[in-house]
This record gives C-alpha cells, structure tokens and sequence, in this order.
C-alpha cells in the first residue's frame, strides 16, 4: 500500500512537470493586478439541486484593503481541451470568468498553474542533481577503494573535510562566489553543481567501504588474471554489484536536493523570480498573519511535503526489500 502510494504522487508530480504547457491554466508569469490574493475558484457541478455540466462564477473584490471577494451572478462553463490565448489547456474558462484552483498570490498569479511548473524546476534540479552526485561519489569512492594506499588517504582526507563542514552553511558560501544577478539557466546549473558538491562525499565514504569488500572476491581475481585493467574491473566488475544500493541510496536523497535548492530560493539565493520553484512560492508564506488570511499560499509546502514524504517511503520500502533479499 504504502509503495503504491508513493509511487502514484511520484507519478502525478513527474506528469505536472512533462506537462505543464498543458497541465497549467495559465503561463506563470501572467499577473492580474485586479486579483490579488483571489481564493480558490469554487467549481459547480449541481445547480438548482440538479446535475449540470461543471460551471464557476465570477468573482469581484468587493473590499479592496482587505482583499474581500464575492461571487457574482455571472457563470462560465468549465470546458476541458480547449484552446486559450494561452495554448492548448486541459482545464480553462472563457472570460469573464478565472479558473483560480489554488487561489492567486499577492500579484495576481495562479498558484496553481506556478506550483505545476514549479515541479518542473523543483524535480529537474533534484533528478539532475543525484544523477551528477551518484556519478562523482560512485566513481570516486570506487577509485579510493580499488587502488588504495596515498590515492584512498588523500580522497578521504577530502571526504572527510567536506563532512565536517555544516552542510547549509557550505551551501550558503558556495552561493556567494556566484554573482547574484544570474540568468535562469545559469543559475539553474549553479544550485546543481552546489547540491552535488555538497551531496558526493558521503556517498563516496560508503562506495569505499563496499568496493574494499568486493575488491576481495573471487571473480575480481579472475578479471585481473585475464588481463583487465583497473578502470574495467572497477565499471564493469565491481560497481554493477553495488547498484541495488545506489538505487535505494538515490531515492533516498533525492528530497534532499529539493529541499536543498526550495531552502535556497526561499532566502532569495535559488531561482529567481519571476521562474517560479517550490522554494521561491513559500518565501511569500513566511509572513504568518498572511497564511493565516490566505492559506492556500502554503500550497507548495504541501506540494513539497508530497514529494518528499513519497520518496522517503518509496526508499524506506525499497531498502526493505534489499534486507529481505540479503537475508534470504
């Protein structure tokens, strides 16, 4: 139950972020200054007390100071697979009426259609940055383990420096040699390469300490008996029998790095508006009377803790299942 839980949030999230072009009702840059802090847009479907077609009212603020809205007479039908002056869009409705499913921020935006794109952003750093981490810490803690003596001593001695330095501290000066005004993409490659330099060391201790086991085993005597060379038997001998581990390992960090880069944004330093992170949405909810006024701006918060709590279970069952295949 609890795999398949996880792997259906997994799931829906990974599909936001491949569709969401499609997904978002509206592009997420795309401000309306006449609804700020809009509530969610309550969806219809009886009328009268009967069934009908899906429909929404149009709201008006009726108190501009403190952003008090109330529904008009006005209905506009929900209409699914619709082309929109913003593209092709599952969900829309025609003016003037908004399809606001999580409400809107203090600028008038969609958080709905923000927080779909900012899985985009959230899940790519985090997928991009394990794989760039795993490749480092595997290759590494693979070439300490192998070849041993002054090569592990000074690999570790690095290891060892990175692990004793606070993580979000590190974080925080790797950020400061870049320059704050970085383009999207360039900054966008600043926060992976931040991430993976802090995320390879502990890996690479682990690897180190499986490879000096398997560097013993029979078969790796008999690579080296046929004449294969240090790298072939560290690729394609030892490191494919560390793999069930790296798997379970990277299910397990990848939350990690999306708190990492959401942790970043949040104090200003990730992405940049107006590019839209889990991270850089919560900065607006560190105001509490605001939550308080306005809670669905703690929908990213929600978002996150979906994505994390559902890694966290996919690697707690996957390392499960690694203990009962050992065992059996």
């Amino acid at each position: 139950m609890g795999l398949r839980f996880a792997y259906t949030v997994i799931f829906i999230f990974v599909l936001f972020a491949l569709l969401a072009d499609f997904i978002a009702p509206y592009p997420y840059a795309l401000q309306n200054r006449q609804a700020p802090y809009h509530p969610p847009t309550h969806i219809h479907f009886f009328k009268d007390g009967r069934p009908t077609l899906p429909y929404v009212h149009k709201y008006e603020l009726k108190d501009p100071l403190f952003k008090v809205y109330e529904k008009t007479n006005t209905t506009c039908r929900l209409e699914l697979f619709r082309k929109t002056p913003y593209g092709f869009k599952l969900l829309s409705v025609a003016e003037p009426c908004h399809l606001y499913l999580l409400g809107t921020d203090k600028l008038g935006r969609d958080i709905f259609s923000r927080l779909v794109y900012g899985a985009r952003v959230s899940l790519t750093i985090g997928l991009v940055g394990v794989l760039t981490t795993f490749i480092l810490g595997s290759v590494i803690g693979g070439i300490s383990g192998l070849l041993g003596g002054r090569v592990d001593s000074l690999l570790m001695r690095l290891v060892e420096i990175l692990l004793s330095i606070p993580t979000f501290y590190l974080m925080l000066s790797l950020r400061s040699v870049f320059p704050l005004n970085m383009g999207s993409f360039e900054l966008f490659l600043a926060i992976v390469f931040i991430l993976s330099f802090v995320g390879w060391a502990g890996l690479a201790r682990v690897v180190r300490g499986m490879v000096l086991s398997l560097r013993e085993k029979e078969f790796v005597y008999a690579a080296k008996t046929y004449g294969a060379g240090t790298f072939r038997i560290l690729f394609k001998h030892i490191l494919p029998n560390t793999y069930y581990y790296l798997i379970v390992s990277a299910t397990l960090s990848f939350p990690g790095f999306i708190l990492g880069e959401s942790a970043l944004s949040l104090l200003g330093l990730g992405v940049s508006e107006p590019v839209p992170s889990w991270g850089n949405m919560l900065s607006e909810a560190r105001n509490i009377p605001l939550i308080s006024a306005y809670p669905w701006l703690l929908a990213p918060g929600v978002a996150l803790f979906l994505v994390v709590f559902a890694f966290n279970l996919l690697g707690d069952q996957l390392l499960r299942r690694s203990n009962e295949r050992v065992k059996g």
